[in-house]
């Protein structure tokens, strides 16, 4: 059944246009990811959606009795937010979930007024009283009061929230938290068509999972706007790419769609080529014949015009969005130990995060580090810089590092300088032109450079930091959640500087994308699988870190639960299933890609042999009908064949 239609959706503020002619529509119990790069309009098709915005052109049809629930990106406590939290008040985080149940609350106090009244009267009032109590009682049970509170607790449990956190009021909630509740409100609430914008941030991979799950099983509508490429992968049945004003929908998740996006491309730019050197070799033609000027000639030009104008010309394909450039290069080379960490110990007060931490960070490791919200990630990155001070334990600096720091919320920059003067002021004795170029190649183009800091948004902030960050020349980078407000094409970009980075990188992330590409070795602090507060595991399949650190804490944590031989064997009989569940995915995988580029390499023949066939009709065949007949026999058959290729390839 239909839940959401949207066609020829436009948006335009003065001669800026936003979205041009934006059409899908999705069903009941679809998942569509919505993808772009910072400024495309992902978060703008949401505001139209809601109302927020208003259209300049184009509709958009929600199905009659569906209700709508966002989780906004920036603003879960504004004034009128849709998120539903209201900070003004004292409310803890729990009771700020129950708010967002009016009617249910309205009904829970009636019930208990009900109830006070019908033990202290006998009168006639008596029956009426029952009446209402058992209408309203059947009402409330239909609408979900016995079961809304649990499911406000369980849900606020499972994003982060323990006890303590859950009665503490809401204005003393950190930012992140205030985002966490936000979406715990809009789960609770389980709207038909539920839209969510960034709903990964401030999640760590526990968190992530749980909510990968939550909204795989989640029976309704959910859109989602995101740059975390394993989420998207793992929860949407459909992507929305919105590239240079225009979207397009595909079947499948961020991975597949890609892989479609870049064939749809490359079919694309084969067909408008091929119109090309057809328009010109008519427009050749038509020129020499108007130049004989004979009668017969002039006819012939004019009838070859006429069928010139009449084709249906495609549009020269867009160029997608400038990437950023990114190359991180070290001054000099550090020693072999770049880093010695001893008996390392941090507390705050009587809280304690983490005790005798010991590891070695090696010259040109991909060191990163993940674990729960709160276990001292980012403290602990602070203790590397000195900006904090162990309370047990060392860190010893290896021979001749120079360390570069990524702060995961910019604060290094100061709000009141320009882009231009914010990076300049860092590196006097650079030229000019250098600074500019830099900025350029990080999207700060024309006026762009003369904002001020203060106005930019969270990933303009970021790409700042890393343009300032990449002009240092330090052999060490340490790096805090640094794919935080970057787009896809962006982290894209970032993964690929630091794999080619001829120094070290040591790394926190929640970005399972990023951790799979780029580790070389995981450190996860509070591992709940293993006897201390730290667990350093070195990767052995590059390109495939996570996936491989994760099969392995799965198969540790199914071993300590249960250690006895039975287990064991089905273990090993599982283990041996998953490998050749792997082995035939892998084998499919090649035969898939084998026949893909066999179908390509006979289209590209195809192709060559449709334009060769169109160069005889036209010129030395084209006054022997008999040969032109064969010709065109020929060319219908190859057009056929084309066209079976081209959806099969769109399938493939």
């Amino acid at each position: 059944m239909l839940s959401i239609s949207i066609k020829d959706l436009s948006l335009s503020f003065g001669a800026s246009v936003i979205l041009d002619k934006v059409s899908f529509s999705l069903e009941e119990n679809d998942k569509l990811g919505i993808i772009g790069v910072n400024g495309s309009g992902k978060t703008s098709l949401f505001k139209l959606i809601t109302g927020e915005y208003e259209p300049t052109g184009g509709e958009i049809y929600i199905s009659k009795g569906k209700t709508v629930g966002i989780l906004t990106q920036y603003g879960a406590f504004d004034k009128g937010s849709q998120n539903n939290i209201s900070p003004g008040e004292n409310n803890s985080a729990l009771e700020s979930m129950y708010n967002a149940f009016p009617a249910l609350l309205s009904q829970e106090r009636r019930l208990a007024e009900l109830e006070k009244l019908l033990e202290n009267t006998n009168d006639a009032l008596h029956g009426s009283y029952m009446n209402e109590y058992l209408t309203l009682h059947e009402n409330f049970n239909a609408s979900g009061g016995l079961e809304f509170k649990n499911r406000c607790a369980s849900i606020l449990e499972k994003l982060g929230f323990d006890e303590l956190l859950r009665n503490t009021d809401v204005n003393l909630l950190s930012g992140g938290q205030r985002t966490r509740l936000a979406l715990a409100v809009q789960l609770s609430k389980e709207p038909d068509i539920l839209m969510l914008d960034e709903p990964t941030n401030h999640l760590d991979i526990e968190t992530l999972s749980w909510l990968e799950n939550f909204l795989v099983q989640y029976k309704k509508c959910v859109m989602i706007v995101s740059h975390d490429r394993y989420f998207l992968d793992k929860v949407t049945n459909k992507t929305l790419a919105i590239e240079n004003r225009h979207a397009k929908l595909y079947s499948g998740n961020y991975t597949a769609s890609m892989n479609q996006r870049k064939t749809d491309r490359e079919i694309y730019e084969k067909h408008y080529k091929n119109q090309q050197r057809e328009i010109a070799r008519q427009e050749a033609y038509i020129e020499q014949q108007r130049r004989w000027n004979r009668e017969r000639n002039i006819i012939a030009a004019e009838s070859r015009q006429k069928l010139l104008d009449k084709m249906e010309k495609l549009e020269a394909p867009e160029n997608s969005p400038k990437p950023i450039k990114l190359k991180f290069t070290s001054s000099l080379a550090s020693g072999n130990d770049v880093m010695t960490v001893k008996n390392l110990r941090m507390a705050f007060g009587a809280r304690k995060l983490f005790e005798n931490l010991n590891f070695t960070v090696k010259k040109n490791d991909r060191l990163l580090i993940v674990g729960p919200n709160g276990c001292g990630k980012s403290t602990l990155i602070k203790l590397m810089l000195e900006k904090l001070l162990p309370t047990g334990g060392k860190i010893e600096w290896g021979y001749n590092v120079e360390a570069g720091y990524y702060d995961q919320e910019n604060q290094n920059l100061s709000e009141e300088k320009t882009v231009l003067d914010e990076l300049w002021d860092a590196y006097p004795n650079l030229p000019e032109q250098k600074i500019r170029s830099t900025l350029a190649a990080f999207r700060f183009i024309g006026e762009d450079i003369f904002k001020t800091v203060s106005v930019l948004s969270g990933g303009e902030r970021a790409r700042l930091t890393l343009a300032k960050l990449i002009l240092s020349h330090m052999n060490l980078l340490i790096l805090d959640e640094p794919t935080n407000h970057l787009d896809i094409d962006s982290r894209e970009a970032l993964e690929e500087a630091l794999e080619n980075f001829d120094g070290t990188v040591i790394a926190v992330s929640h970005d399972r994308y990023f951790i799979e590409k780029l580790a070389t070795r995981i450190i996860e602090l509070c591992p709940d699988y293993y006897n201390e507060d730290m667990f350093d595991y070195t990767v052995t399949k590059k390109g495939h870190a996570y996936s491989e650190f994760r099969e392995f804490t799965e198969e540790r944590k199914l071993n300590i639960d249960s250690p006895d031989k039975t287990t064991g064997v089905q273990n090993e009989s599982a283990s041996k299933e998953q490998y050749l569940k792997n082995k035939q995915e892998a084998a499919d995988a090649r035969k898939k890609a084998h026949r893909t580029e066999k179908l390509k390499a006979e289209m590209q023949k195809l192709e060559d042999e449709l334009t060769v066939i169109e160069e005889k009709m036209m010129g030395e065949a084209a006054t022997d009908y008999k040969k032109v007949a064969e010709l065109d026999l020929r060319k219908t058959e190859i057009e056929e064949r084309l066209m079976e290729i081209y959806e099969e390839l769109e399938n493939n």
